[in-house]
Parts: structure tokens; sequence; C-alpha cells
């Protein structure tokens, strides 16, 4: 009987959602919680990308000296072979991912029939083979709007990216325009047809990206083969986001019908949930709703006398789990008292003192200097506050903070040659006529961490 693996994709999906940024050290402590929660693989990034290389180094790094447990690290590549090579060249990732559309619309409107179906296997072949040549461990490739695809060509793709050495094949509903029903069938044949295990990427534009995630997997484990689900924590990604990770965990626990027939394959610890759940939302400067499965200010709030007095009598009445479990506290205390920081402004003392707050010392003021200017640059990279957790794992590694703080820009060279064009008017072409247009705030189309 296969099992269930959850592959988060936060720091790669996400981050590269519009109005979403997350520092690299942020970036890093979102692997560090997946790792403690148990998330069998996480798509750190792009490693062929140079902006991506010491982030990718410093977590490697972390993940050699036990930092991340278990947990896989792997990256997200274009099946190009310069691509591929880049990334296996210039970082030390050894588990990649390789994606190409598959679909028709996507051979017509993208690549405008430059390539075929054909072609597409053959660059997909060709991407996994130097991936393995080049000291991958392992390759998935990915199917981009699956959902999409043929389902035949979709099985001669899955066939050929087996041959080729994959070890599975990620099915995109890169729309979101499966439903349970189609999904499940559309998975179960792939499986069935190819043997081969299989990724479940589903994003939410009709907001069934958990119910799909969940019933996909389900069509892989009765096909006979593994399944694995994409997920972002909170749901975060592009456009209406992706499947959310904690949701489909609790769907996989506790979903008649699902939790029957689907076990995790790694021990999970939903203790990390409600920390990982917040810690992305504030990176991301965007506050979560109160209705967030699980984490949300009102997925444990009682008002309804009916409801009241049910969960008085017995907390089964109205609650399918216990708060303790996801790691959410019955209180939480805030100081409101004389508060002591330490940041990018801050000194040697101010930072002792909220070093020994979190039991830490320092053996002589040479490293409390080393420290300091670790947190001063880190508080600057991130143009937040550090959290305890930040400040103490800066104290842990120390080596690989410098380095996810470290950008090596290319060097501008040469007087640059840039035109700047006349500010737009406020008017634009309806087609008929002129309107005058609209222009909204940034800061009221989307929340800031600078507004916070």
């Amino acid at each position: 009987m296969g099992r269930v693996y959850f592959i988060d994709v936060t720091n790669r999906d996400g981050v590269q959602a519009a109005r979403q940024e997350m520092s690299k050290l942020q970036r890093t402590m979102v692997n560090y919680y997946l790792a403690q929660l148990g998330v069998y693989q996480s798509e750190l990034g792009f490693p062929f990308i140079w902006l991506e290389r010491n982030y990718i180094h410093a977590n490697v790094e972390l993940a050699e000296m036990g930092a991340m447990g278990r947990m896989i690290l792997a990256g997200w590549s274009r099946a190009l072979l310069s691509d591929v090579q880049k990334s296996l060249q210039t970082t030390p990732i050894r588990h990649l991912n390789v994606s190409i559309p598959t679909s028709d619309q996507m051979l017509r409107g993208k690549f405008q029939g430059k390539l075929n179906q054909e072609s597409v296997i053959a660059m997909m072949v060709d991407a996994v083979q130097a991936a393995l040549e080049g000291g991958a461990i392992t390759v998935g490739a990915n199917a981009e709007d699956a959902s999409r695809t043929d389902i035949n060509f979709l099985i001669r793709f899955a066939r050929a990216a087996k041959e080729a050495g994959a070890c599975r094949v990620r099915y995109c509903d890169t729309l979101g325009l499966d439903s349970p029903d189609s999904i499940y069938q559309r998975v179960y044949i792939l499986a069935r047809e190819t043997g081969m295990d299989i990724e479940l990427h589903c994003h939410n534009d009709l907001g069934m990206a958990v119910a799909n995630s969940v019933q996909g997997a389900k069509a892989a484990i009765n096909a006979g083969v593994n399944a694995y689900i994409n997920t972002t924590v909170n749901g975060t990604g592009e456009r209406a986001g992706n499947a959310d990770l904690l949701s489909c965990i609790l769907a996989v626990k506790f979903a008649r019908g699902i939790s029957e027939y689907l076990e995790i394959g790694d021990p999970i610890d939903l203790s990390i949930a409600w920390k990982l759940g917040h810690y992305v939302a504030d990176a991301f400067g965007q506050p979560l709703p109160i209705t967030q499965v699980g984490i949300g200010a009102n997925a444990f709030a009682h008002e309804s006398g009916i409801h009241a007095d049910g969960m008085l009598k017995d907390r089964h009445n109205y609650e399918l789990y216990d708060h303790e479990l996801l790691g959410r506290a019955q209180w939480s205390y805030v100081p409101t008292g004389r508060v002591i920081t330490t940041g990018e402004f801050g000194g040697l003392n101010g930072l002792r003192y909220v070093y020994e707050q979190l039991g830490i010392t320092f053996e002589d003021e040479e490293t409390a200097m080393q420290i300091l200017a670790l947190v001063q640059a880190a508080n600057a990279h991130n143009q937040m506050e550090l959290t305890p957790d930040e400040l103490r794992f800066i104290a842990m590694y120390p080596r690989q903070v410098q380095k996810l703080l470290t950008v090596a820009v290319p060097e501008v060279v040469g007087d640059l040659r840039i035109r700047f064009a006349e500010p737009p008017a406020d008017e634009v072409d309806s087609g008929n006529g002129r309107e005058q247009a609209v222009r909204v705030p940034w800061s009221e189309m989307a929340p800031r961490r600078a507004l916070k």
C-alpha cells in the first residue's frame, strides 16, 4: 500500500507570487520549521539563478549539519539543459524538479507553435538525463498544465520520464480547474498505466486545491503507487494560491473517506503548525484570515448560545481536533512594560541582555561583537524585528547566516544607457474614447510590511 508524503513549495511557488516577498533568512527559517514539522521535502528555490546561490549553499550546509532533520532540499528548474547544468555546477543541490508545459494550450499560446509534443518529451528526457549525469540523486519530471493535457500524451510523457530515470511525475493543475472527481479519474489512469509515483500540484483558483490534492493522492494510492502532495504554508501562492499545508495534513488525518485510506509516510509533528503559519504570515506581511484552518483567530472560537453550551459540556460537540494539537496555546502574553530589543541599531549591552533572556551567553566580547554584527545585518535584511527563534538561529549557525546575508551583485561596467519614458497620463483608451483612469495607491492594493 502506497503512502502520502508532503513536498512544500512555499519557498518556490509561494515567494514567486506577485506581492509576496521573504528575505533569505526568513525562507531559511521556513525550511527550519518545515523540517521540525516533518515535511518530506522542501522545494527551496531556483538554483540556476545567481541571486539564490548563497541562500542554497547555506541551506545545504545547514542540512549537512543536521539542522534540517531528515527533510530533503530540492531545487526547481526549467527543462532546459543550460538551466539544469548551471543548477548542478554552481550549487550543491542534489535533488531537482525539471518542469515543462505539456498542454496543447501551452504549446500554442506559450511556445507559439515552436514546440510540439515530441519535442516536449525530448527536452524533458534530455533535462532528466543531464541532471542525473550531473550528480543529481533524484529528479522529478513536472508536467505543467497537466490538467489540460490529453491523458494519452500525459501517459507517454510520464513513461518517457520514468525510462530516463525520473523518480516521479508531477501532475500540475496549473489553473486550478480540476474537480475532485476529474483529478481522481485522471491521476488513477496515469498511475495505473505508468506505475510511477505521482506528485499533486494543485492551485486554488476555484477553491478546491486541498480537496483536489487529497483526492488525487487517494487515486494514486488506489492505483498502487506513492503520492506526494505539493503544499504551501497558509495556501499562499500565485493568483488564488496553492493547497494549504496544514489543511492537507488535517484532511489526511481526519476527513471521512480519506483518513481511512491514506497513511502519511513521515512522522508529522503538528505542534509546529501554529508557529510556522504565523511566522509565514508575518514574514509576508499578510494577516491570516480569522477563518484560516486550524490557526485563524476564530478556528476555535464559539459565541452562539447553542455552540457555547455544547462546547462547555464536551468540546467534541463542536471541535474536530484539539487546539493543543497544533501547538496553539490557550493564552498569549505580550509584554506591556519595559522592553529591550536588539537589531540594526542595537548595541552590545542590549544584545547581551536580549540573549540572556533566551538562555544564551557569550564566552567573550569578540564572540558577542560578531553576533551583534550578524543581528544588525539580519534586522536590516528582514526590515522586521527579529523573532526569538531567529535570534537563536543566528547564534547557533553564525557562518551560515553570514552567507545568507551576503549577495555578490554582478559588477556594473561602464556607463549604462537608460532612457526614461514620460510619466503615464491619467487617461486610458477604452477603444471608443478617452476615460479617466483610477489610480489606487499600492497601500490599498496589498498589505506591506512597511505599513505594519
